[in-house]
């Protein structure tokens, strides 16, 4: 297997990005489009468990829209293959003073492009 091919790394740090925009602008149609829809797909938040796109949707249409901003550090996107990968992240808010953030999501090509399958987000003290 082809672990981290520059071209796939390339792909999936640009769906990162664009995730990342998205988040911070709360473009909820954009994150909504870079979630795979479906019944398996999985988003473990800081406060909340969504079970498939329905309630990751629902989720993403009633969230605050302000204080979204971030600084991510140590951002990782490991690739296996050409349709799978990682992408794990810390972030911090200045809303969050002392706390640490982490982010870890797991893309998948899909026919219409990369998506996420499934995500977790947890929020905890900063050493």
């Amino acid at each position: 297997m082809n672990i981290n091919d520059p071209a796939v790394v390339e792909e999936v740090t640009a769906a990162f990005r664009r995730y990342e925009v998205a988040l911070c602008t709360n473009d909820v149609a954009a994150l909504d489009e870079l979630f795979f829809v479906s019944d398996h797909t999985i988003r473990y938040g800081a406060t909340e468990n969504l079970y498939g796109s329905a309630e990751i949707e629902a989720f993403r249409a009633s969230r605050p829209s302000k204080g979204l901003e971030r600084r991510l550090e140590r951002t990782v996107i490991t690739t296996y293959g050409s349709d799978f990968a990682t992408a794990s992240t810390l972030f911090f808010r200045d809303s969050a003073p002392g706390k640490v953030g982490r982010q870890m999501q797991s893309w998948v090509r899909m026919p219409e492009g990369w998506r996420v399958v499934a995500a977790h987000v947890s929020l905890i003290d900063a050493a």
